[in-house]
């Protein structure tokens, strides 16, 4: 017998479709089976093609089209031509409308949107960790915003906030003994954000950190003649980049965030 072909018909890329029928194939053993793609099948000529071919290579054809035109097409013609047509998703969605209640939306490729999105999630935080506290200035040059200011500004929380919103976000610590990277002045302005913070709010949060961490709250970290001097260091940078600036005095994280997504939706 000569090796049957199912063709693996979809209104998008057709990767569903595909896993489906391996999955049912390997039952069988399935190298003795050859699939052949057919994606964005988007009108009734593309369907009466695959008809044709199924027809003429005594195949089957397993579909996953979402339009109920065109699966009531797609079942038409293939009994007319007298082959097998399998719907892999039509009975499914079917019956999640009648338990539902709801109406599908029929929009093809939904699934992919849905990976591709979270995918870039993932790339997204994985780019945070990789570029923050400036471990490499060479990410300021690929990142979407980046964040600037002296410790405890809420730099790395923010940093993963944005990045579950698709933003690659990398921050720079600013410290007056230590010049900031040179990459920092090359980016455009409009992408780098000053956080701001009065000197008596962060001289509270640095002792709080010190004593969580059980050590003394005199420590120059949280001297506030200290924090000072690099808050009049982070005004001087801030002046040379000309970027905006936020005041997180008395922001949750979550307030500062979408202060920042309004700014990049505006940009």
């Amino acid at each position: 017998m000569d090796q049957p072909t199912i063709y693996v018909v979809s209104d998008s890329v057709g990767e569903t479709a595909e896993l489906v029928t391996k999955a049912a194939i390997t039952q069988f053993n399935g190298n003795h089976i050859k699939l052949k793609r057919f994606p964005y099948v988007e009108d009734t000529d593309h369907i009466d093609e695959v008809i044709s071919l199924a027809a003429f290579e005594k195949g089957m054809i397993a579909f996953t089209l979402v339009k109920p035109l065109m699966r009531a097409y797609m079942k038409e013609k293939a009994e007319e031509a007298g082959i097998y047509a399998v719907d892999l998703i039509g009975p499914l969605m079917d019956q999640i409308q009648q338990l539902s209640g709801k109406t599908p939306l029929f929009e093809p490729g939904l699934v992919r949107k849905l990976d591709e999105d979270y995918f870039k999630k993932v790339e997204a935080i994985e780019f945070a960790v990789k570029y923050d506290d400036g471990r490499d200035p060479r990410g300021l040059m690929k990142a979407d915003i980046i964040l600037i200011g002296v410790s405890r500004t809420s730099k790395t929380p923010l940093s993963q906030y944005l990045a579950h919103k698709r933003l690659k976000v990398a921050n720079v610590p600013l410290v007056p003994e230590v010049d900031p990277p040179e990459e920092l002045y090359r980016v455009p302005a409009e992408k780098c954000i000053g956080l701001k913070i009065s000197p008596e709010k962060l001289n509270t949060i640095r002792r709080e950190r010190l004593i969580s961490l059980g050590l003394n709250d005199s420590a120059s970290y949280a001297n506030i003649a200290r924090i000072k001097e690099e808050l009049e260091f982070f005004e001087k940078v801030i002046q040379k980049i000309g970027c905006p600036v936020i005041d997180v005095t008395n922001k949750a994280v979550e307030e500062t965030a979408n202060v920042i997504l309004s700014k990049v939706q505006r940009g």
